[in-house]
């Protein structure tokens, strides 16, 4: 297994989470905001990010797919595990590890937004800007980064990585 270089480390992973979440309160100051994360990739970033989160929150998770066992996305969007929950009236974040083509987010923001959401937000760790094939609202960003494959803090390559505490590039 390849050895990733370090391109955040565990302390700054840890304080722009901090960032994050008095920025989505700072959004949504009064009532509870359900948080929907999406499977697999998101699972530590939103258990750190909720906890940091002040007030009432509540979670759900969906998940879906557009990568196969290689580097880049497929283009073609799957839907695997909807949300249990209404989403009818209330404040909704969906928490993403890495927007890439846009193609994923932008399906699952249609998706939400036909349940009738009070509001509907986005927070993502990792956005790649260059990558985008479709223009897609992202109101709350972790970090933007450089068109480079990344793993770690529960981003994968074929299923490996997700447990690194760090996230860490695997092309140089």
């Amino acid at each position: 297994m390849l050895s990733p270089r370090v391109l955040f480390d565990p302390s700054t992973l840890a304080t722009r989470v901090a960032d994050l979440a008095a920025e989505i309160r700072a959004a949504v100051p009064e009532d509870d905001i359900h948080f929907v994360g999406v499977l697999k990739g998101a699972v530590p970033f939103m258990a750190d990010l909720i906890r940091a989160v002040p007030g009432g929150v509540t979670i759900d998770f969906i998940a879906v797919s557009s990568y196969g066992s290689g580097t880049s996305s497929s283009g073609e969007v799957r839907m695997l595990k909807d949300v249990d929950a209404s989403l009818d009236g209330r404040h909704v974040v969906i928490v993403e590890d890495i927007v890439d083509t846009g193609l994923t987010l932008h399906y699952l923001q249609e998706l939400l937004r036909l349940r009738n959401p009070k509001s509907l937000r986005t927070a993502c760790l990792l956005s790649k800007p260059s990558r985008r094939k479709v223009d897609v609202p992202v109101e709350f960003i972790g970090f933007t980064i450089d068109d480079r494959f990344v793993v770690g803090y529960g981003l994968d390559y074929d299923e490996q990585y997700r447990n690194l505490p760090y996230i860490g590039c695997l092309d140089g």
